[in-house]
């Protein structure tokens, strides 16, 4: 029998079902009420210890993600030793009478497979009931688990193309593998990435950390000059001011910067989540490109979530290899100079409920002009082929 907790409204429900738990999905406030630690401090703890979810699931993503119109609930299974699986679901409205799910990183499920199942339709089943108490159309619910296989229960979903709209993440990414020595994860860089970021040190580039509001003002006066010779559009100051902050406090992550000559040259914002950090956010001074810091940045982060007992350094984001005119493909020519292991993981799936409304919803993203879900910014690259050669 598996029990299943509404982490919103906080009712524990034992629900005597010999093949899945049924949960009654009351009405999330709104806003969400603030973090409370003891209520989540168990489904966190459960997600840093399963390896394939992410930050996306956590309580503090949620939180933050509040300040940028997500509502969201959370649904958590418990077995007899404690809790087996769950998702965190945000919600985001279009329009005043429409609205859509969506699962980042998840939903996540037990590493047994003789009960993934069950699992992954008490969390479905979940959804359906919450679904029922929405006012507004629930289009299609929206997940991406970080399954690099399509389990065969999961039925009823469509893969969805990068450029539907702008609510994903990679599907692609690079993972350096930090467990061995120093030398051996110099070792396994290409040659050009090794000879960069020696070329860094004998320039006498360093590598610091600073969340300060010097450290945000820095940051943000890379990122967006890195985002405009992208032609990509920046997320607002305050984005970066609270992400920083929340980071900063929880100690879930940092801001790094390589300086030369005394100037702040390229920046780079990382999570820290179970045995991963993730290179989050970034960029550089193209002026200062033949100095080759951000390898070294790269390498002083690597050094540094190593010396923290973390085992994965996570580029966030990577071309398919196979598709050569993506708009990754230079910014994925740089990352792969440092080596690592390439995860391809399921495509984003949808799982639609009113076909008109989503049809709606795919038409507004694609008449907006957004150019795509987050842009991971290069910490490097210009609009010219030569610049990350």
């Amino acid at each position: 029998m598996l029990i299943a907790e509404d982490k919103i409204d906080n009712p524990v429900l034992a629900v005597p079902s010999s093949h899945a738990a049924r949960e009654e999905v009351m009405s999330a406030p709104v806003p969400p009420p603030p973090h409370s630690t003891d209520r989540w401090d168990a489904w966190d703890s459960f997600l840093e210890a399963t390896s394939e979810t992410g930050f996306m699931q956590s309580s503090w993503w949620a939180d933050f993600r509040v300040n940028y119109g997500y509502e969201h609930f959370g649904i958590v299974l418990k077995g007899r030793n404690g809790i087996v699986g769950g998702a965190l679901v945000q919600k985001y409205s279009d329009t005043s009478d429409c609205c859509f799910y969506y699962v980042p990183e998840g939903p996540v499920l037990s590493g047994d497979e003789s009960i993934a199942g069950e699992i992954f339709e008490a969390i479905l089943e979940a959804i359906e009931q919450r679904r029922k108490t929405e006012d507004q159309t629930v289009s299609h619910l929206r997940i991406e688990p970080r399954w690099q296989r399509l389990p065969g229960f999961v039925r009823g979903f469509r893969s969805t193309p990068e450029s539907m709209d702008k609510y994903r993440e990679p599907r692609n990414t690079l993972c350096i593998d930090l467990r061995p020595s120093e030398a051996a994860i110099l070792a396994r860089m290409k040659p050009k990435g090794r000879y960069n970021i020696r070329v860094a040190q004998r320039h006498g580039v360093t590598v610091l950390e600073d969340t300060s509001d010097q450290g945000l003002a820095d940051f943000l006066r890379i990122y967006k000059r890195t985002a405009a010779r992208q032609r990509i559009g920046a997320k607002p100051s305050g984005y970066f001011r609270t992400l920083i902050s929340m980071l900063s406090s929880l100690k879930n992550g940092s801001v790094f910067f390589a300086e030369y000559g005394g100037k702040r040259i390229a920046a780079a914002v990382v999570v820290y989540f179970g045995r991963r950090a993730t290179y989050f956010f970034g960029g550089s001074l193209a002026t200062y490109r033949r100095v080759m810091a951000p390898y070294l940045l790269h390498f002083e982060i690597m050094r540094r979530a190593r010396a923290m007992g973390l085992e994965w350094y996570d580029l966030w984001g990577v071309a398919p290899e196979d598709e050569p005119d993506h708009r990754w493909r230079d910014l994925s020519v740089f990352k792969r100079k440092f080596g690592g292991v390439e995860v391809k993981l399921v495509p984003t799936l949808d799982y639609v409920y009113d076909s008109a409304a989503y049809d709606r919803c795919v038409a507004g993203q694609r008449a907006s002009g957004d150019t795509g879900f987050r842009d991971p910014l290069s910490p490097e690259c210009i609009p010219n082929p030569e610049a990350c050669e």
